[in-house]
């Protein structure tokens, strides 16, 4: 996610963060634990402060995270307590209405569940832990990885790519066979189709 501001880095509580989205891919959250425990030996703090949790300074100063949901969810359970964040935007001074309708309308807020249905954001999860699993997330973003889209700065554009997905590959599949779902998903991405979403691959005719 691309985000037009000069950063400000402070150290945050992962406890205290505010997520800003319903759902991850506990797949993927699985996998950043397994890099993290690579790493933390060698180069812990070096990797923190590579991977920057960006956030919006809210009412009564709280962090509202905008990106990077899985990795601080991986980070809390292995127990690590502290990130450091960089506040994009300072909303700090905004009564709570009008701090949602701007973070709504700067497409910062992603308050779909894992069915992919929009909800109240008051049913935002409270904190990380608090996050639902959305196994076509993680199908999304192995499709990335597999070479079936690019990477690309739309924001939640991989929640997109798991929308299409939701739509096309039966929920049975993926729980019962994760690779041959993946299978399935390849073959659809290149579709015309999917010309729309964000990193789109496909042929040009």
């Amino acid at each position: 996610m691309n985000h037009d501001f000069e950063p400000q880095l402070h150290p945050a509580s992962i406890a205290a963060l505010r997520p800003t989205q319903m759902t991850v891919g506990f797949r993927e959250v699985a996998r950043k634990r397994a890099e993290w425990r690579k790493r933390a030996q060698a180069d812990g703090p070096d990797f923190l402060g590579r991977h920057l949790i960006p956030v919006v300074l809210g009412p009564q100063g709280k962090f509202f995270v905008l990106d990077n949901h899985h990795l601080a969810l991986a980070l809390h359970e292995e127990q690590v307590e502290h990130v450091l964040v960089k506040i994009v935007a300072d909303l700090s001074r905004l009564e709570k209405p009008l701090f949602w309708t701007f973070m709504d309308n700067r497409a910062w807020l992603h308050p779909f569940d894992a069915a992919g249905q929009r909800c109240p954001r008051n049913r935002l999860p409270k904190t990380v832990d608090g996050l639902l699993d959305d196994p076509y997330r993680s199908l999304a973003g192995e499709l990335r990885r597999a070479g079936g889209c690019a990477k690309d700065e739309t924001p939640y554009a991989e929640f997109l790519w798991a929308d299409f997905l939701r739509h096309r590959i039966d929920g049975k599949i993926l729980e019962r066979d994760f690779q041959a779902a993946l299978a399935l998903a390849l073959a659809a991405c290149h579709q015309r189709d999917a010309s729309y979403l964000p990193g789109w691959c496909g042929p040009e005719t």
